[in-house]
């Protein structure tokens, strides 16, 4: 802190003394959190994580504060080559625009209260056939070909969410509160503006969100309806029912593309060596250093991630795999966030590696497209590949009513901090079932419904974290589309632009790649016709 900078080559010498103790100090978090949510029912775990937001997070930003003070006012800051550091002294620039001290409690309760999201939702099980299973593992059920089967499974599944809607709901009245007064404190008056900035959300605004659910209602709705009403039509059903989404006519297996997490791994690793060798090469590291838990089982968080550790450089895959078809688009998913994180690593600051969301799940959606060249590797039936491939593209479609849903939940929720739970069920059945598709048959559902936000940790633990999926899909169909044209190229693409970091603007990242950073309704139109020709082909 004290030290005296009399050059350029000394201030870039401080610079990257400071980026790798904050690469120690963030890998030692990441740590924490990854054993915490491989193993909820783990107090020991649970404490050390604990120990962390509490007790050393609240005592590191202030000095952070301070370096990021003394940087940017700093004589020789203009000496800094304007190009190389213009993303990251706008990033600095914008924690000191953020920091208040008194934000720093507040802060630690709502890291320790986000992961209690984790801690309800890693207990829940239920009881199919006198064996019990997670909720993620009792999801094969609702590939059942025997109707009755999934229609159980199916409410086994919601009865259990129901069980704990008193306490999530008391624990997101919570987070609101606590954010909602970090928004105010800082000068903002809701935390979604707050949030925004804290996003680094620099190159769009909350109108372009809403353009967005607009579109989705406009351009992906009616492509979900023919979707749903061919799926009806398939099961041969009179009433197409939420447990029929993920099933196949009788006769026709669901999907077992593996067994196990080993062969999980394996199989991914041949179909990324296949697409780029490099690809395959990271994640033969991750697994000689055993960074993966793949498997889903009791006590462990819901979801998946890629978490990047800044000081060793290979990144710690997590998921909930049971054995289907999703698991591998998750595997592909989280492979593409990893692919991401090697190519990242070599940049000379760790604030160079922090990339924008919105180029990170490019990385991710884009590999799950390109990946479906090499499935074969997971399954030998020309017709088992066939259907995987129209699985994926229609994921590709039906997920955009629910990225829609989910964000403007979200705005409603920061925009009206002061609500009832029973204000906000009313506002989430309203936005619900303004994106519902015209197939699908939810009566005498409306309990379950009522509450299926709570099934989405985003909600809880990075709020606003979810347009992302939306924008990045676009990107990554815009890198499919270049794939098809010429594989060499798109791919080359795909690494240069992953290779850049943070070290460029998203509309300059999104270049790189190949891309317009463009997800207004137009745009939008172009691609989701390109997706639903591929399927009809």
């Amino acid at each position: 802190m004290q030290r005296n900078i009399n050059t350029k080559e000394e201030l870039e010498q401080w610079l990257r003394e400071q980026n790798e103790l904050e690469a120690v100090i963030n890998e030692d978090a990441c740590w924490r959190q990854i054993k915490m949510t491989c193993d909820t029912e783990n107090k020991a775990l649970e404490e050390a994580f604990n120990f962390y937001c509490i007790e050393l997070q609240p005592n590191i930003q202030p000095y952070a504060d301070a370096l990021n003070k003394k940087l940017i006012n700093h004589p020789l800051l203009k000496a800094l080559d304007a190009d190389t550091y213009f993303t990251y002294l706008r990033t600095v620039r914008k924690s000191i625009d953020l920091f208040r001290q008194e934000n720093i409690p507040l802060q630690a309760e709502l890291a320790v209260l986000q992961q209690q999201y984790g801690m309800i939702t890693g207990k829940m099980t239920v009881d199919i056939n006198g064996k019990e299973y997670t909720l993620q593992q009792a999801a094969k059920f609702l590939e059942n070909k025997d109707r009755k089967i999934r229609e159980e499974a199916y409410h086994k599944i919601q009865q259990r969410r129901l069980q704990d809607k008193e306490a999530l709901d008391n624990l997101y009245n919570q987070l609101i509160e606590k954010r909602n007064q970090e928004a105010i404190n800082a000068g903002f008056t809701n935390y979604r503006d707050y949030r925004f900035k804290e996003l680094g959300r620099f190159d769009y605004s909350k109108e372009d969100c809403y353009a967005f659910h607009e579109a989705v209602k406009q351009y992906v709705l009616p492509i979900v309806n023919i979707i749903y009403q061919k799926k009806k039509e398939k099961l041969g059903v009179s009433v197409l029912r939420p447990w029929d989404l993920e099933a196949e006519p009788v006769g026709v297996e669901p999907l077992r593309p593996f067994t196990d997490s080993k062969e999980l791994v394996d199989k991914t690793i041949q179909c990324f060596t296949k697409l780029r060798p490099f690809f395959g090469e990271c994640l033969k590291k991750m697994e000689e250093l055993k960074h993966f838990d793949l498997e889903s089982r009791k006590g462990k968080a819901p979801g998946g991630y890629n978490c990047p550790l800044a000081e060793s450089g290979a990144p710690f895959i997590f998921m909930n795999a049971a054995g289907q078809m999703s698991d591998v688009t998750t595997m592909v998913h989280e492979g593409g966030h990893a692919v991401h994180s090697f190519l990242a690593h070599p940049l000379s600051l760790n604030g160079f590696k922090e990339y924008p969301m919105e180029i990170a799940e490019v990385a991710s959606m884009a590999m799950e497209l390109f990946s479906m060249e090499e499935w074969k590797i997971f399954f030998n039936n020309p017709e088992d590949l066939h259907r995987a491939k129209e699985h994926q593209l229609e994921r590709v479609i039906t997920i955009f009513p629910w990225i829609a849903i989910i964000d403007k939940f979200q705005h409603w929720i920061y925009e009206h901090p002061i609500h009832t739970n029973d204000e906000r069920t009313q506002q989430w059945m309203a936005i619900l079932n303004e994106f519902k598709d015209d197939v699908t048959d939810y009566s005498g559902l409306e309990g379950y419904r009522s509450n299926a936000w709570q099934r989405q940790l985003h909600l809880f633990e990075v709020p606003f974290y979810y347009i992302e999926y939306g924008i990045a899909q676009l990107g990554a169909v815009g890198m499919w589309m270049q794939f098809k044209n010429d594989k060499e190229k798109a791919l080359d693409n795909y690494c240069n632009a992953l290779s850049l970091g943070g070290t460029k603007t998203l509309p300059d990242l999104y270049q790189a790649a190949g891309l317009s950073f463009d997800f207004s309704p137009g745009r939008i139109k172009v691609l989701m016709d390109f997706v639903k020709g591929e399927i009809d082909k």
